[in-house]
This record gives structure tokens, C-alpha cells and sequence, in this order.
């Protein structure tokens, strides 16, 4: 740590912001139609860890850290229009880093199921990217996020998105990226630079059960440069050594051309009251095809998970996810294989639905290419104040 005054002092910095996070949702909410916001609330949340060290392609420094925070405002612009801000905050390779993360209008009365959304915001490909990564089950995000989108991807773009007026839920939808976000430095770009279509469909299994299922299919129109997913690659897996100054997006360690990627979800709560016990069950498997222009046929990225989460009693979870990566690893015409397997075990106290405490134990394989994988024990904790938007499913 070169400075932990600075690295002190901006985080205090954030904290003080954040505790008047309450009394700015409670004067947005409160306004009246005369007021200068009426209908928009605002919110925060504090994420901080302390790990006994850093995973490899993980996101969590070693020590004490600060995770993905954020302030928020989100609400009404008129009838037919609405938006959101979010400014987001998290120490990365123990440096201190704030971004615009959110910053998009969307329309509230398109006719006939449509929905179009404008700026930067997080793509909805796969189960779990559009949420905020505070709202996940785990410390770290699954080894498929974090190798392939850089954790947590939101870029400048537009949506188009078309839910059916049925008694299942079927949406589908297309974003249009610049994609540089994805893929900072390019050996070829074009524009828009990537194009996202997902479609996602789900229902209930008497009172008891829920599903849902998707695809998504992710074309990347920017070719990385070779030099940029090798540096990628060193910096993912030896990031207590090297730090480099980066912004909150850090980019996707190993991409393609082309990604599928499927997802299905379970869940369980007896009669429907996930408040006294729940048992969620998330499988996802994403595969990366054209690596650059020297690949072939047979060269390709693949990762999957299985997250089992149960609620067993009304402040109590525990859960375990086990990751297996498996990617061809570019050194300018040649490839080298790259192997890393992960297995997580979490248990989380939630004494109110504003805080969660949570200590994840984890385990990494390596086989090829991960010389850093090993054991991390995290702790974590996440406390939010006033207003915050829904999360995914």
C-alpha cells in the first residue's frame, strides 16, 4: 500500500457521504408534484471486506478492502420517461477508485410489451451481471463473470427490450455497446463495438417453486489486442504484485468473437414465503469462440458454476458454488491452456434486510496457467440505507 492515509481518507470520505444517504431519499421521496424531484428516492451501500489474500482473477484485495459501493438516485422524468445515476466506489489492487457507473433514461409507456433504455448501464446478458455485485450470494462473482466480464460489465449503449403479455414471463431483448468498456485496448474496432441478444423465460411451479431460463448471445465486434490479454492475464493473476492505476471497469480478462451463455434457476420456499426459508439453485455455462484472428475451430474459452444457497432460518443462509475455467491462454500466434477450479463455501447473518454478514471460505485448483491460485478466507460486510432498485430474479 504506497499511501494509506490517501486510501484512508477517501473512503472515510465515501463513508460520510454515505450517511447522509438517508435524509436525501427521505427529501426525494417526500417531494410533492411541486417540488424539484417528485417521485425519486435515493439510496447507498457500504461493502467492505478483509481477506487473508487475494484469489486469483479475483476482485477483492488482500486485507481491507472496500467492495462495490454506491450511491444512487433513481426516478420519474415526466410520464413517459425515467432514469437513474449511480456513483460507485471499491479499492482495486489497494488503490482507491470512483466511476459514474449508471447513467441512463428509460421509457415508462412504449405500447405493445416495449421498453427502450439509453446511456451506460450493465448489460442484462446472463443471470447475474445487471445486478449490482452487493446483491450477490457470494463474496466473489463466479469464475465465468470474472474471466469474461470483468465482473461486473456496464457500458454506453442502447436497449430494446419486449416482454409478452402472458401468464409466464418472456422477455426478449438487444443492447448495442461501444463495447470499449469490455475490451479497453483493440487490435480492430468497429462500431457499435459489441451487440448483446438475450432472451429469458420463467413461471411458477404451484405455490411452492419458481423457475427461469435464458440464453444470451454476445457478438464482440473489438478484437483484444494480443498485448492486452496478456497483460490482462498477468495483472488478473498476480495483482498483489503489480498494481496499475485502472478505472472501476476493468475489462474482460480472456474474450472472443463470439459467447453463449445459458442460465437456469430454481427456487423453493414453502408456500412461497422466502422470508422463513428459501433454497435457490443457479447453474450457468458460457462459451467463447474466435479468441483473435490466429484461433481455430478448437480454440475456445469455456466456463460454468452451480451455486446452492438455502435459507434456513428467517437471518440465516448458508450456501456453496463450485467454478471450473477453462480458457487458451494467446502469446501472439500460439496458445497455451489455462485450467482453474474454484470451490466456495459462504455462511450469512442478516439481522435486518439493510445488512448482511458474511464469511466465505475458498478453495482454487490450478492446473495450468493460475500459479497464484490458493485458499482465501473473506469476511464481508454490506449495509444500505434508504432506497435501492429491485434485483434480478
Amino acid at each position: 500500500m504506497k499511501n494509506p492515509f490517501r486510501w484512508g481518507g477517501l473512503v472515510l470520505s465515501f463513508s460520510l457521504a454515505l450517511a447522509f444517504a438517508p435524509a436525501l431519499a427521505q427529501s426525494a421521496g417526500a417531494a410533492g408534484p411541486s417540488g424539484p424531484l417528485p417521485g425519486w428516492q435515493a439510496g447507498a451501500v457500504l461493502d467492505v471486506t478483509a481477506a487473508s489474500r487475494a484469489l486469483a482473477l479475483g476482485q477483492r484485495d488482500k486485507g481491507l478492502g472496500l467492495g462495490h459501493s454506491d450511491l444512487s438516485a433513481f426516478g420519474p422524468l415526466g410520464q413517459h420517461v425515467e432514469a437513474q445515476l449511480t456513483a460507485a466506489a471499491a479499492t482495486h489492487d489497494r488503490r482507491f477508485e470512483l466511476e459514474l457507473e449508471e447513467a441512463w433514461f428509460q421509457s415508462r409507456s412504449l405500447p405493445a410489451g416495449l421498453q427502450v433504455r439509453a446511456g451506460r448501464f450493465a448489460s442484462q446478458i446472463g443471470a447475474l451481471n445487471e445486478q449490482h455485485p452487493h446483491a450477490d450470494d457470494f463474496v466473489e462473482r463466479p469464475l465465468l463473470y470474472r474471466a469474461f466480464l470483468g465482473g461486473h460489465w456496464n457500458d454506453d449503449g442502447i436497449r430494446l427490450n419486449w416482454t409478452a403479455p402472458t401468464d409466464f414471463y418472456l422477455r426478449l431483448g438487444a443492447e448495442a455497446f461501444r463495447g470499449k468498456r469490455l475490451v479497453e485496448e483493440a487490435a480492430s474496432a468497429k462500431r457499435p463495438g459489441a451487440v448483446v441478444l438475450s432472451a429469458r423465460v420463467g413461471g411458477d411451479i404451484g405455490e411452492s417453486q419458481s423457475w427461469q431460463a435464458g440464453l444470451s448471445f454476445l457478438h464482440n465486434r473489438r478484437e483484444a489486442s494480443v498485448g492486452h490479454e496478456e497483460e490482462g492475464e498477468v495483472h488478473e493473476g498476480e495483482e498483489e504484485d503489480h498494481g496499475h492505476a485502472h478505472s472501476h471497469a476493468h475489462g474482460a480478462a480472456f474474450s472472443g468473437r463470439r459467447m453463449w451463455l445459458g442460465e437456469v434457476a430454481w427456487k423453493w420456499a414453502p408456500q412461497g414465503n422466502n422470508r422463513q426459508q428459501q433454497l435457490r439453485v443457479a447453474y450457468e455455462r458460457a462459451v467463447v469462440r474466435g479468441i483473435n484472428r490466429h484461433a481455430t475451430r478448437s480454440d475456445r474459452h469455456v466456463a460454468d458454476y452451480l451455486s446452492v444457497v438455502w435459507r434456513f432460518a428467517p437471518s440465516w443462509e448458508v450456501g456453496a458454488r463450485t467454478d471450473m475455467l477453462k480458457v487458451r491462454m494467446p502469446h501472439e500466434d500460439h496458445f497455451d491452456n489455462g485450467r482453474l477450479r474454484e470451490l466456495a463455501v459462504m455462511l450469512a447473518y442478516k439481522p435486518t434486510h439493510q445488512q448482511t454478514f458474511r464469511v466465505q471460505a475458498t478453495h482454487q485448483k490450478s492446473r495450468v496457467g493460475f500459479d497464484t491460485a490458493g485458499h482465501a478466507i473473506q469476511l464481508q460486510y454490506i449495509v444500505n440505507w434508504g432506497a435501492h432498485a429491485a434485483h434480478s430474479f
